[in-house]
């Protein structure tokens, strides 16, 4: 559907606040390299394919504009920021080479079922591409990919002490709390718009007693919650959980606690009637060894800290860059999303 609007997001390409007849051919220079208008609309399409709620909107609605407003900071952030990136691969001597783009073309043809030349060619239309432009595409995600990975993701590293301090001030991502699995026996009391009658309530209450006699007599606890239950769980022979301790009201986690695996409640008055428990199993709650968690914890301060340090490597890429900017309000459009950033990152 938004490939029907695409003609009218180019005529629209004058996002608030910026204007079409102001935005020249030639957008920003980023050092020898340059984000045309063309590359930017584009942008700006695939950005707005991302947004699921525009699959129905129509040509030149204020939905449109607005989303077209929206994703535009970011999209020509992004754009100087891939420049950025892609310059930086070509000085440390990256390229994406025949053998390799047949490859990965080889494997894009066998995960998307494109196997087939005439379908391939026909997907490659659809998008508005063609084979050299995919390998230009496929070239620069490479060289984003690898820059970041051998100037930032190699040299951040997580000491023992920073591993620790971690894993103290996180301990209860690595615990697993107790959990119980119960079975149950409901035996309703039908209630009014005058609530519940008193000689139903005790008819109820002795049934239940009755069931629990021939539970503690021993007949199974699940056949009789199949035979006799009125909760949706006899289907299931009385099955609840595993519930997490935690989620239990405090009274009945105070009354589980006292509680062996297989024994079973005296009837517990609930808001729909009598209630018979059994606990069916119980597991401990368990804390995770910081030797055990090792990984995990370096796994997660690493992805932490890469966030950070992707954007300062892009600021001192930026610093050393020169950038000539043929359009104010698209830079202001720049500066707004790229404070913004920085700003969500701590920095």
């Amino acid at each position: 559907m938004l490939k029907r609007f695409i003609v009218g997001l180019l005529a629209l390409l004058a996002f608030a606040p910026l204007h079409a007849e102001v935005i020249e051919q030639v957008l920003v220079k980023v050092n020898g390299d340059i984000v045309t208008k063309t590359d930017f609309e584009n942008r700006q399409v695939q950005a707005l394919r991302q947004r699921p709620e525009l699959a129905n909107v129509t040509d030149g609605s204020v939905e449109l504009q607005k989303a077209i407003a929206e994703v535009a900071p970011n999209v020509i952030l992004d754009a100087v920021d891939e420049l950025l990136l892609v310059q930086r691969g070509r000085e440390m001597g990256l390229s994406l080479g025949d053998e390799q783009f047949a490859q990965i073309l080889g494997n894009i043809k066998k995960q998307n079922n494109l196997e087939d030349d005439a379908r391939f060619q026909a997907a490659l239309q659809q998008e508005g591409l063609t084979l050299p432009q995919l390998r230009k595409n496929l070239e620069r995600q490479m060289f984003v990919s690898q820059v970041q990975q051998r100037d930032v993701a190699d040299k951040i590293s997580v000491t023992e002490d920073e591993a620790k301090t971690y894993y103290e001030a996180h301990k209860q991502d690595f615990t697993t709390t107790s959990e119980v699995t119960l079975r149950e026996i409901l035996v309703e009391v039908p209630t009014t718009a005058r609530g519940f009658n008193a000689a139903q309530d005790d008819d109820a209450k002795s049934k239940a007693e009755a069931l629990r006699a021939r539970v503690l007599g021993g007949e199974p606890f699940e056949r009789l919650a199949a035979e006799s239950s009125d909760a949706p769980s006899k289907a299931n022979g009385g099955m609840i959980g595993p519930i997490s301790h935690d989620e239990l009201a405090p009274e009945l986690q105070k009354q589980l606690d006292g509680m062996r695996v297989g024994d079973v409640t005296a009837p517990l008055r609930t808001a729909k009637g009598y209630q018979i428990l059994k606990l069916e199993s119980r597991s401990d709650t368990k804390v995770r060894s910081f030797e055990d968690a090792r990984a995990d914890i370096s796994q997660r301060v690493g992805d932490d800290r890469l966030q950070v340090e992707r954007l300062k490597h892009l600021d001192r890429l930026r610093s050393q860059a020169t950038i000539t900017w043929r359009n104010d309000e698209l830079k202001n459009a720049y500066d707004k999303a790229l404070g913004e950033r920085r700003k969500s990152a701590g920095l």
